[in-house]
């Protein structure tokens, strides 16, 4: 079991976040009142406090936020979850794993003052189930643990190919792919929803996703 140990939110992307000790999770949508939330896949972001220790290690002073994570975790090994793993938060919220780690197109201050930064490689993301209310100190409970049985590669050790942009490009309409046809491409191409939606990104396509879950 892990517990919340900040909860962060900001009024516009690319900007630190601020701890605001308690919030409300909303189905489909996210973290109340933060820039991040939507109708998309990494609609909530995690980052655990040991991850935060290791920057801090480096000599820099941060803490909770300044990764521009949602909730700051401690006590859960977030990385090793696997996609799809839902994650009930608090007493009632229920989120699941859409993504682990992200490319940071932009390089941001703390990786140009380190020459590192973890909430690439360390971060997760999740899409919210079910809602509730939350509150520093509240615990983080694996709810569910599974993983995508079509998923034949370790994404770890990718990186997205021109094969599959081009394949998410063309299967994007209007910059607008939905979740059921990012699912279906990730199955064509044997590899992991993650890169689908690591291909979005650089494309500068968004993942609508379905009230089903498939992605």
């Amino acid at each position: 079991m892990g517990i919340i140990k900040a909860i962060c939110t900001s009024p516009d992307k690319g900007m630190r976040k601020k701890n605001i000790g308690r919030g409300q999770l909303i189905q489909e949508h996210g973290l109340c009142g933060d820039a991040h939330a939507g109708d998309w896949h990494r609609q909530v972001s995690l980052l655990a406090v040991e991850s935060i220790d290791k920057m801090r290690a480096l000599g820099l002073e941060v803490g909770p936020g300044d990764f521009a994570e949602n909730l700051t975790t401690e006590g859960i090994d977030l990385v090793s979850l696997p996609l799809g793993t839902r994650l009930k938060i608090g007493g009632e919220a229920i989120g699941e794993v859409t993504q682990i780690g992200k490319e940071c197109h932009d390089h941001c201050a703390i990786y140009y003052q380190a020459g590192d930064c973890v909430m690439p490689r360390e971060g997760i993301f999740v899409r919210i189930l079910l809602g509730g209310e939350i509150k520093v100190g509240d615990p983080i409970n694996v709810y569910e643990k599974k993983c995508y049985k079509k998923v034949v590669k370790d994404v770890s050790l990718l990186e997205v190919s021109s094969e599959i942009l081009e394949a998410v490009e063309k299967a994007s309409r209007e910059k607008v792919l939905t979740c059921t046809e990012a699912r279906k491409l990730a199955e064509e191409l044997k590899v992991s929803p993650k890169l689908i939606g690591d291909a979005a990104d650089k494309l500068k396509i968004k993942i609508r996703v379905c009230e089903l879950g498939c992605f």
